[in-house]
């Protein structure tokens, strides 16, 4: 069965995995991330893309983002992974591959999923056991929404900015968010959409979206469709 195209909607946030070929690391050392993280902001600005979060693990990374146009989050993803990957090559002294395949891809109901997804980032390194808490892994947006410091590879999301009315209460109120955790299955639901390329929300946003989209977007029940009278 051919693949599905790449899902890619302007407008809307995406949840993006990216991993390493077989799982071998992406990042060796604090100077690879931090080029890599300025390769995420000069790619999406070039390329009408908005980084709402992210956080970089061993073998792979996770992005939040909104695309503004249709082949954005395309040609953002290519420069990143292409510019990233002679950096590390030459770096490293390896050639070939550095990913396993093409970038995974979600787009996700805002008002239900964006701030569950922002803590499911946060949250990746403490469920690796890398750290003990979110504001000590310094590989990820957490830092910024915490207030601990200010990262310009990021803009953030009208949702965030309605979580107060200053920045004191943003951040407090973020931070609670983080700390009440992310129930199993919504984290199930975003890490499995994502590595589908599904959308994720509820069944009027997924249909709504549907009409707007040509390739299906949600998995097809089992068997074979029912015959037309």
């Amino acid at each position: 069965m051919a693949r599905l195209p790449r899902l890619s909607v302007p407008g809307y946030p995406h949840h993006v995995v990216q991993r390493g070929n077989n799982r071998q690391p992406v990042f060796l050392s604090d100077a690879d991330r931090q080029f890599f993280l300025g390769l995420l902001r000069d790619s999406a600005a070039r390329n009408a893309v908005a980084v709402h979060a992210y956080v970089l693990m061993e073998n792979h990374f996770h992005l939040l983002v909104t695309p503004s146009l249709g082949d954005s989050l395309g040609r953002f993803m290519q420069a990143l992974g292409r510019a990233y990957v002679r950096y590390f090559n030459d770096m490293h002294g390896r050639t070939g591959t550095l990913w396993e395949g093409r970038y995974r891809a979600a787009v996700l109901q805002a008002e239900t999923f964006l701030l569950p997804c922002m803590a499911l980032l946060d949250l990746n390194p403490v469920r690796s056991g890398l750290v003990a808490h979110p504001q000590d892994y310094v590989w990820s947006s957490h830092g910024h929404y915490a207030g601990m410091r200010v990262d310009k590879c990021l803009t953030p999301h009208a949702i965030v900015w309605a979580l107060g009315n200053t920045p004191f209460a943003r951040e407090s109120r973020y931070c609670e968010l983080v700390q009440q955790g992310v129930p199993a299955q919504q984290q199930t639901a975003m890490v499995d959409s994502a590595l589908a390329g599904w959308a994720l929300g509820s069944a009027e946003f997924v249909g709504r979206l549907q009409q707007t989209v040509p390739r299906r977007l949600s998995k097809a029940s089992p068997g074979r469709p029912p015959r037309r009278i």
